[in-house]
C-alpha cells in the first residue's frame, strides 16, 4: 500500500526565524512533522513507535512543495520519501506500533 501528498512549509512558519537568517531552510524536525501529518492523514488510527532511520539528503526552502510518498514495506513498517521532481529531500522507515 502507498500513499502521496504535497508538501509545503510556509516562509512565515516560526521556525524558520532562526533557522539560517537570510537563506532560511526548513528545520529536519519540521519535516517529519509533515510526515507525520501525512502518514495521520493516511491510516489516523497509527502511532509510531520508533523512527528507524531518516536521512536528510537535500535542503528545502521555505515555500517549496515536495510531495511525500509513504509506502508500507512490512506490517507495522513505513518507508517514506520526500521529494520533488528528481531531488530527493529524505529519506526513512518507521516503525508503527
Amino acid at each position: 500500500m502507498t500513499y502521496k501528498t504535497q508538501g509545503e512549509i510556509k516562509a512565515d512558519h516560526p521556525s524558520l526565524a532562526g533557522h539560517f537568517p537570510g537563506n532560511p531552510i526548513v528545520p529536519g524536525v519540521v519535516i517529519l512533522d509533515e510526515i507525520f501529518s501525512a502518514l495521520t492523514a493516511w491510516k489516523n488510527d497509527c502511532q509510531i513507535e520508533q523512527i528507524s532511520t531518516v536521512k536528510f539528503l537535500a535542503p528545502i526552502k521555505p515555500g517549496q512543495q515536495f510531495v511525500i510518498n509513504l509506502t508500507e514495506s512490512k506490517p507495522k513498517r513505513i518507508d517514506f520519501k520526500c521529494t520533488e521532481d528528481d531531488t530527493v529531500f529524505a529519506t526513512g522507515k518507521l516503525s508503527l506500533k
